[in-house]
């Protein structure tokens, strides 16, 4: 799914002369905590509620006070997972999208953002979740394919993810079914460190307590 197909309909963008006040009006109405300022068809910028409160007088001209703006941005031919990085590393609440040719589309909204990926996420229908660490090196995304095809099992969705390491990832699965028992042991066989497993299958459940139990007695000794 393209950026091109979650443009919000409603979130306006502000022109450079549009005071704070109607900018904190704005973002009021429609509950976001930024803006995009244009001017004529030209995206200058996104304005932040916290720069508006911090302007001397926020019934003057927006662009009269703030001189220098951030300026994220994704195109709108972008796959929708790669807004996932400027929204977080920046704390936005909304994303302006260009086109290729710097055009002024209009923007993304985080809920909207988060609503589609929860939709892909659960794509598939009831699964279990699991969670690996690993080294980078280490990463093979043929390999634990095998290992979950080989018992029987789908991957309905795969995420890899930034851990507090550079030297590590974490890889989140998806799968098709919540009895994941038999891929637990073949991962735990090619020496897979599992961090977290998300299913209500009982089976599952009482492994992990057991696990569990077994691991504090191993303590108490």
């Amino acid at each position: 799914m393209k950026i091109v197909d979650l443009l919000s309909d409603v979130v306006p963008a502000i022109h450079k002369t549009d005071s704070g006040t109607n900018a904190l009006n704005w973002m009021d109405v429609f509950k976001v905590s930024h803006l995009p300022v244009v001017d004529n068809g030209e995206y200058l910028g996104l304005v932040s509620e916290r720069e508006i409160y911090d302007m001397r007088n926020p019934d003057d001209a927006i662009s009269s006070q703030i001189v220098v703006m951030a300026r994220p941005f994704v195109r709108d031919n972008q796959h929708i997972i790669e807004a996932m990085q400027p929204l977080a590393e920046n704390n936005l609440s909304v994303l302006p999208v260009l086109d290729v040719e710097d055009k002024y589309l209009g923007v993304i909204t985080l809920p909207d953002l988060s609503h589609k990926l929860a939709q892909m996420v659960s794509a598939g229908g009831r699964g279990a979740i699991m969670v690996l660490e690993m080294h980078v090196r280490d990463y093979s995304l043929s390999q634990i394919s095998q290992i979950v095809e080989g018992n029987d099992t789908k991957i309905m969705g795969l995420f890899v993810h930034n851990h507090s390491n550079p030297d590590q990832i974490f890889v989140t699965i998806k799968f098709n079914r919540t009895d994941i028992s038999p891929v637990i042991q073949t991962f735990e066989r090619y020496n897979y460190k599992i961090v977290q497993v998300f299913a209500s299958d009982h089976e599952i459940d009482t492994m992990l307590e057991d696990r569990y139990n077994s691991f504090m007695k191993f303590l108490s000794v």
